[in-house]
């Protein structure tokens, strides 16, 4: 269900906020996303965007990611404020270790067709002048998006603002409702109008925080920081770089996916400036000790620059598939390492590399792989 609401009449830049409640139909539903709704509905626009003037768009359990991106890209150009709301569940594709948000024809095995990476949202808010846009989520994570979430955090890059609650998934308490938002669409309701920080601070302290998660990411910085920060937009890497080393690897290859989006939408698939944040990702598997994902990506970005018609003994080629094939002996989940080395070995055997014997020392890990051994 699409509703657009417009509340005009003045001359302020008028805000938009994009209202998404899914969650897989049956028993995969974690919780239900679109029950709050309502509760929203009975908001003024204008307490959801902080404007004025305001256009509010809901998507109700939409089946198709294509769709739901097709919404976002649209509403991420808008001018001025953007404001997301989105309920549902999180749930992890375990062969690329990607978050995705569940939609309505989501499950386990149809996920990565069915659901919406939550890159792509990052990516498509990536256009946004920073500081513009404010992302409000509750949500619940199974028990693989919640590992990982734990260990990683989740962001949507720069410039962008999170809030919200975060709550692994519970079979002891069956399907779980969208308390947070609730909670923030009842204090609107009161004819309150605090700042999103303060909303947050209510809405959380109004459902408990239990085992949740609390976020609050992107707050606008003090005085004389933003010129400060506004210098890193213009070159991301050390934000991006610093965020890693700091730990918050999520926010890192998020911020990186984003700016591979926009590569791909400038300068199109295969191109040098998408392949470079490509390889950034790849860096940034490896400084979160994710060898399987890192050797993934080195492959592809050395794959892009020999369809790019780069030669096998260039040295960006030769040092995508050296990085490839360290990252794959680093792996010591087996079946990972078994599952990637078949396109490793081609890849040797195309890009054979500087170090001799590199393709008969990856052979030989192969076979003692085979035998059962690390």
């Amino acid at each position: 269900m699409l509703v657009v609401v417009i509340n005009g009449g003045d001359t302020a830049e008028p805000g938009t906020a994009l209202l998404i409640a899914a969650a897989p139909v049956g028993k995969g539903r974690l919780i239900d996303a679109s029950s709050v709704l309502p509760a929203l509905a009975a908001v003024p626009p204008s307490a959801l965007t902080g404007t004025p003037a305001a256009t509010v768009i809901e998507l109700a359990d939409p089946l198709d990611p294509q769709t739901v991106l097709t919404r976002i890209r649209a509403t991420a150009t808008a001018e001025g404020p953007l404001s997301l709301y989105i309920a549902g569940q999180l749930q992890l594709d375990r062969r690329q270790r990607l978050l995705h948000l569940a939609l309505a024809r989501t499950t386990p095995t149809t996920m990565r067709y069915t659901a919406l990476p939550w890159h792509w949202l990052a990516g498509e808010l990536a256009i946004r002048r920073p500081d513009t846009t404010t992302v409000v989520v509750d949500l619940v994570a199974d028990a693989q998006a919640w590992q990982h979430i734990a260990a990683q955090g989740l962001a949507l890059g720069h410039g962008v603002r999170l809030y919200g609650r975060i709550a692994p998934a519970s079979p002891r308490r069956g399907t779980a409702a969208p308390a947070y938002l609730k909670a923030c669409a009842a204090i609107w309701r009161s004819g309150a109008r605090p700042d999103r920080a303060t909303l947050h601070e209510q809405a959380a302290a109004r459902v408990g925080a239990d085992d949740a998660l609390l976020l609050t990411i992107g707050t606008p910085p003090p005085a004389g920081v933003p010129a400060a920060r506004a210098a890193v937009a213009a070159d991301p890497h050390p934000a991006i770089l610093a965020a890693a080393q700091a730990g918050r690897h999520a926010e890192a290859a998020a911020a990186a996916a984003a700016w591979e989006q926009q590569e791909l939408r400038t300068h199109g698939p295969g191109s040098v400036q998408a392949i470079h944040w490509l390889e950034v990702r790849a860096d940034l598997a490896r400084l979160a000790r994710d060898p399987g994902l890192s050797c993934e990506l080195w492959m592809a970005a050395a794959e892009a620059r020999l369809t790019r018609r780069q030669a096998p003994d260039d040295p960006d080629v030769e040092g995508a598939v050296d990085r490839a094939h360290h990252q794959w002996e680093q792996i010591r989940d087996l079946p990972r390492a078994r599952s990637l080395a078949p396109a490793l070995v081609r890849l040797r055997q195309g890009v054979p590399g500087r170090q001799r014997g590199a393709l008969q020392v990856l052979q030989r890990r192969l076979e003692s792989l085979h035998a059962g051994q690390a």
